[in-house]
C-alpha cells in the first residue's frame, strides 16, 4: 500500500506547518503529498512552493477543478510542474459540482462526463505534442470559432516540449458513469469515499470502462481518501472526524444535487443522508454531526492502534486500494502513520 500525504485547501490563511509535513513525510516514505482546491487558494502553488524542497515524492492535484482552467491552460501547468519536479507530478482532475462551478467560476455544469472526455482528450494531446492541438467538440472547441471570435485563431503545439507524454491524469469521480469513465480515459482514480465492502461494486464500474477501451487493471492506481489515524481511543477520534462528514453531505451540494451525499445514500445511509442534510441547511450543524452514524465514519477511515491499523490497510489492499490520502496534522501522526502502514 502506498501513502500519499492530502494537504487540502486552505482555509482563512496558510496553514504554518505544511513545509514540515511536507518534508516529514517524504522522509518517512510517504509516496506522493497532494495539494487541494475548491474557491481559495489554488492547488499548483503550493505543490511547486512547497515541493521545492523535496527530492522522491510524487506531487500530485486532488484535485483542480476543470471549470477553473480551460484544458490548454491546465496542461501547460502540469509540464511546468513536472519539469520542475524532474518527472514526479500527478495531475488530477475533477468537475466539481454546479454550485461552484456556475456560483463562482461563471461556466456552465451541464453535460459533465463529455466535458471531461474532451478536456481529457486535449490534455492528451498537448502532452503528446504530435501536432497542433485541435478539438471538434462544443464544450472546448480549438480553434474557437464561437461568438465573437475574429476567427483567427490557429491550432498551436506548447512551445515547451512535455518531459513526459504519459504525464499520469487521475480523475475524482463518485457516480458509476464518472468512474467508469474514468477507467477509460484516466490512470487512476481519486476515491474522496470509498467502502471496501463495496469494493466488487467498484470494479464492476471499473471494469466497464476498462472495457470500452482495452486498458489493465494492472497499471491502473485507486488512490482513497481515508483518515488514518493511530490512537488507543477511536471513539473521540471517529468523533471529531463526524463534522467533516456531515460538512460533505449537507454543505458541499446543492439540495437535490449532492454527488457526496449520493455515494452514502448508494453505501445504505439514506435516512441518515436525509437527516444530515436537513440539519446542516437548517444551520443546526453540531445537530448534524452527531446523527452522522458511527458505522459510517467506521466504513471510510482507519483508527485505532497500531495492530488494527495494518489488519484494515491489509483489507483496503484486498478491496482494490492501491493509496490511502490522509491527512495528519503533525509530524507525529506522519511518523505513526507510516510506522504502521510501511
Amino acid at each position: 500500500m502506498k501513502l500519499g500525504l492530502q494537504l487540502g485547501y486552505w482555509g482563512a490563511r496558510p496553514p504554518s506547518d505544511a513545509a514540515g509535513l511536507v518534508a516529514a513525510a517524504e522522509e518517512c516514505g510517504f509516496d506522493a503529498v497532494f495539494a487541494a482546491e475548491a474557491w481559495g487558494s489554488d492547488a499548483f502553488t503550493p505543490l511547486a512552493w512547497w515541493g521545492s524542497g523535496t527530492e522522491r515524492v510524487r506531487l500530485g492535484t486532488s484535485v483542480v477543478q476543470m471549470s477553473a482552467r480551460t484544458p490548454a491552460a491546465c496542461a501547460m501547468h502540469a509540464l511546468t510542474l513536472d519539469h520542475l519536479s524532474g518527472g514526479r507530478f500527478v495531475l488530477g482532475l475533477g468537475v466539481s459540482g454546479p454550485q461552484v462551478v456556475e456560483g463562482w467560476y461563471g461556466r456552465p455544469f451541464a453535460k459533465p462526463l463529455a466535458r471531461t472526455r474532451e478536456y481529457v482528450s486535449i490534455l492528451r494531446q498537448v502532452l503528446a505534442r504530435e501536432a497542433p492541438v485541435r478539438n471538434d467538440g462544443p464544450h472546448y472547441p480549438l480553434p474557437y470559432r464561437g461568438p465573437g471570435a475574429l476567427g483567427l485563431g490557429k491550432p498551436l503545439k506548447p512551445i515547451t516540449h512535455p518531459l513526459r507524454a504519459d504525464l499520469p491524469i487521475w480523475l475524482g469521480a463518485e457516480g458509476p458513469k464518472n468512474v467508469a469513465l474514468t477507467s477509460e480515459i484516466a490512470d487512476g482514480w481519486l476515491a474522496i469515499y470509498y467502502a471496501p465492502r463495496l469494493a466488487g461494486m467498484y470494479e464492476e464500474w471499473l471494469g466497464e470502462g476498462f472495457a470500452k477501451s482495452g486498458r489493465s487493471r494492472e497499471n491502473f492506481e485507486v488512490a482513497a481518501t481515508c483518515q488514518v489515524v493511530v490512537t488507543d481511543d477511536p471513539v473521540a477520534v471517529r468523533a471529531m472526524l463526524k463534522p467533516f462528514v456531515a460538512l460533505y453531505i449537507g454543505g458541499m451540494g446543492a439540495p437535490g444535487m449532492n454527488f457526496h451525499a449520493e455515494v452514502f445514500t448508494r453505501m445504505g445511509y439514506g435516512e441518515a443522508v436525509e437527516d444530515i442534510g436537513a440539519l446542516f441547511r437548517a444551520g443546526r450543524k453540531d445537530e448534524a454531526a452527531q446523527v452522522v452514524p458511527d458505522e459510517l465514519v467506521a466504513e471510510i477511515s482507519i483508527v485505532g492502534t497500531a495492530e488494527h491499523v495494518r489488519e484494515e490497510v491489509r483489507r483496503w489492499e484486498q478491496a482494490g486500494v492501491t493509496m490511502l490520502l490522509v491527512g495528519c496534522r503533525d509530524v507525529a501522526s506522519i511518523k505513526a502513520v507510516s510506522e504502521a502502514c510501511l
